[in-house]
């Protein structure tokens, strides 16, 4: 793809300078860039700190970016790790703590292509489900790398079905030892990454056996390799999955399980303990097992956006430097951009992109009001997040997917070349519809969230319950609109016509998914058989409860078609097809 930068041959040294046409659009905005930027920043004091921090990385030679497309996949696995711990060091020398504003501009200019990451991963289950007292004593030796961790979760055979997890960890009173072990060949954990070579420890999620019963799952700290020489410890068979559509700088790996026996401290017991007879203490819900992995899911927004944000600019640059064909006879060959058809492909991606930055910060910032309170087992607000989690991950990785490769598209034959950025990207953020669970999963695990709040509204109607139903599902109380209530063109320069306009489709959608169960079960169907017989509207539904919440509808849905339907005074509104509306 070419460069929206001109290299300038003088004797030994090189000047940047601007490409003209990119300088001449440059000059073309409306707004403040800055202050545009400050906002997306979150703040003129965070935009310096950025531009500081990738002024330090880019300006070191050993965070080189130049060769990237040309190494094999050991390379890749070997460069990221050396500029893991190069950036350790760094971050030593600069003050840099782990979890700061500083590590994470760092993080992202670095484009995350770094090793052992998930290390990060694995501190964030520990510190949702560990005790203070295992916090205290693994947080220490994760930070100063004396362990490198990873988090084992998908198994050959389960992914998203969690409660499908067939690993085992039963007690053994007698020695005060939990047996944690892989029965089946399909119980073998399967691409944890940083679990092929690197990490000496992981935090396994299996099935907890105590006092003869089965207690659901429950996590693990199971040392995997020798911290002296690295080699695999007894009755553990370990190893790299091999090779990937992408992400080859990550050594997914499996884990096999024979009969490994670790203390009955290693199991993290925030919400649940053994105690040294065997018996099980419940102290959270059953969903409180799945905080880190709603925590995971919160904290990946932000990286998918980034994938479409690098698309868009890419495309844009491009597609104002690329010149193709004549609009007139009379003039030179048009830039891309200005034509109608590659407005059409790119603008709405950069403005989904915007929208989804935005979403992004709204959900960690519910995160970060709940998550205390979910550690002190407060669980009020743990089903909402929950499902937010769950649909707008699905909703985020679907279209940034569908965005970046409409951007790779837009590039020509250009964007077929890895030099470009844009297959990498492609394929690093098509792997965000499938980890940390698959997105039909998690749009029907929205889906039940949306039932169970619906049918909440039949029990009893009226302000109390309103006030009472999640802020996120509150429109499933609103009063049905028979009509669009747009009455002139001017209207629809308004968002709040969208969003009762997405509100009143997700209702009806709602409800009718809950009417169709309740009329399945009237003709004899049991409530798991009309649940089947009814995802596809579920699914309908639970996206529309993402789209509807939280961006402009004209962004049609990459999977479902929209109808648009002409008013009186002529005006197109799009509306998914059922609708209803006039």
């Amino acid at each position: 793809m070419g460069s929206p930068v001109h290299r300038v041959s003088m004797g030994d040294t090189w000047s940047r300078q601007v490409h003209p046409d990119i300088e001449s659009e440059r000059y073309k905005q409306t707004f403040d860039v800055e202050r545009l930027t400050n906002i997306l920043d979150g703040g003129a004091q965070d935009t310096a700190l950025r531009r500081k921090v990738e002024s330090i990385i880019h300006s070191d030679p050993e965070f080189s970016l130049k060769d990237n497309y040309f190494l094999t996949q050991s390379e890749c696995y070997e460069a990221a790790v050396e500029k893991k711990f190069h950036l350790q060091m760094l971050a030593q020398r600069q003050g840099w703590a782990e979890d700061s504003r500083e590590a994470y501009y760092a993080y992202r200019a670095l484009s995350g292509s770094l090793g052992f990451s998930l290390q990060h991963i694995f501190l964030k289950a520990l510190r949702s489900l560990g005790s203070e007292e295992q916090i205290a004593k693994w947080v220490p030796v994760c930070n100063k790398f004396q362990i490198i961790g990873t988090y084992a979760q998908t198994e050959l055979g389960h992914g998203t079905y969690l409660q499908g997890l067939e690993t085992e960890a039963t007690y053994d009173a007698a020695t005060q030892e939990f047996v944690v072990h892989s029965p089946t060949m399909t119980a073998i954990k399967w691409w944890p990454g940083d679990l092929g070579r690197s990490a000496t420890h992981a935090l396994v999620q299996a099935q907890l056996i105590c006092s003869g019963a089965r207690q659901g799952m429950h996590a693990f700290i199971v040392p995997i390799r020798s911290l002296q020489d690295h080699t695999p410890l007894p009755g553990i068979t370990v190893g790299d999955i091999g090779p990937k559509m992408g992400l080859d700088h990550v050594d997914n790996g499996f884990l096999q399980l024979d009969h490994v026996r670790v203390p009955r401290e290693n199991m993290l017991s925030r919400f649940a303990r053994v105690l040294p007879d065997g018996t099980y203490i419940k102290l959270g819900t059953a969903q409180s097992n799945y905080l880190s992995m709603v925590v995971t899911r919160v904290e990946l927004l932000p990286g998918i956006t980034a994938e479409l944000q690098k698309a868009c600019v890419i495309a844009i640059r491009y597609s104002i430097i690329r010149h193709q064909s004549r609009l007139r006879p009379s003039e030179p060959e048009a830039k891309i951009l200005d034509y109608q058809t590659q407005q059409q492909k790119l603008l709405p991606q950069l403005a989904t992109a915007y929208a989804f930055h935005f979403l992004a910060r709204s959900l960690l910032e519910f995160l970060h009001d709940s998550h205390d309170a979910i550690l002190d087992r407060d669980f009020s607000l743990l089903p909402e997040l929950h499902a937010l989690s769950a649909g707008l991950k699905a909703m985020v990785s679907d279209f940034c997917t569908y965005g970046a490769e409409l951007c790779r598209r837009a590039c020509g034959g250009h964007g077929y070349s890895k030099l470009s950025g844009l297959p990498s990207l492609v394929t690093k953020v098509t792997a965000s519809c499938t980890f940390e669970g698959e997105n039909t999963v998690l749009y029907l695990q929205m889906a039940r969230f949306l039932v169970k709040s619906y049918q909440r509204t039949q029990v009893s109607l009226g302000p109390t319950l309103q006030r009472s139903l999640p802020q996120s599902v509150a429109y499933l109380t609103a009063p049905d609109l028979a009509r669009c209530p747009a009455q002139r063109a001017a209207d629809f320069f308004h968002p709040e016509l969208y969003t009762t306009a997405w509100a009143h489709v997700a209702a009806r959608l709602t409800k009718d998914s809950v009417h169709h169960i309740q009329t399945l079960m009237r003709s004899g169907a049991d409530e798991h058989e009309a649940w089947n017989r009814t995802t596809v509207i579920h699914l309908q539904a639970a996206k529309l409860e993402n789209h509807g919440d939280h961006f402009n509808p004209q962004a049609s849905d990459p999977e479902n078609g929209s109808l648009r339907k002409e008013s009186p005074e002529g005006v197109f509104c799009s509306v998914p097809c059922g609708a209803g509306w006039a």
